[in-house]
């Protein structure tokens, strides 16, 4: 089962097995209609109906559209570090950091390929549509360098923080272009992304 939002991002938390399973059903009801008719469009009743649950099981979660976009976007952002710290578990530390960074990048560019709703609120900084708020690539930057000193086994200092948020912020910018010119994202562009944050994290990295 999909990972369930921290407590502090709903009206109340599931206790039971059966509660859990109801708000996956909720959030991936949110996503898939976010996909279809946008933030705009998406109404806290047409998810319980895409999600066949009673309207009064999604306010019991959620107290309105916002929240449930949060949340979605809360585990998205849970589901992305999972993918992430797999990767590079699986990758060993002697394979190097720029091998790490790659991971990075192309487990974010999976999910904007595959995850449904993601487009709009991947983890949390475009709900409503157009703004960007730096709150959620703060929170993407910490989480990275945590792992990625530990894959290195180096200390997080300030510096590699500065720079992990300085890449991801520059990173985000360019995904969302190459989402821009296609809907698959451009090849290209990423390419040049990767190259992009390879020379930068260099000064810090090497």
């Amino acid at each position: 089962m999909k990972p369930v939002p921290p407590a502090t991002s709903l009206r109340r938390a599931p206790v039971q097995r059966r509660s859990a399973e109801r708000l996956t059903r909720i959030l991936d009801a949110c996503a898939d209609l976010l996909d279809e008719v946008g933030y705009d469009a998406l109404s806290t009743r047409a998810v319980a109906l895409r999600a066949g649950v009673p309207i009064g099981s999604v306010y019991r979660f959620f107290g309105n559209k916002r929240a449930m976009a949060d949340a979605l976007a809360q585990r998205n952002l849970d589901i992305y570090t999972e993918r992430v710290g797999r990767r590079l578990q699986e990758t060993g530390a002697g394979a190097g950091w720029r091998v790490a960074v790659d991971a990075i990048l192309d487990e974010y560019i999976a999910m904007k390929r595959t995850a449904p709703g993601f487009s709009l609120v991947d983890f949390g900084n475009q709900i409503p549509v157009g703004t960007r708020d730096a709150e959620p690539n703060t929170r993407v930057a910490d989480g990275l360098t945590d792992m990625l000193s530990a894959f290195l086994g180096r200390a997080p200092d300030d510096d590699l923080r500065r720079s992990s948020l300085i890449a991801v912020e520059a990173a985000d910018t360019l995904v969302q272009l190459a989402f821009r010119l296609s809907p698959s994202g451009d090849e290209r562009v990423i390419e040049e992304t990767r190259e992009l944050l390879r020379a930068y994290l260099s000064r810090s990295l090497d």
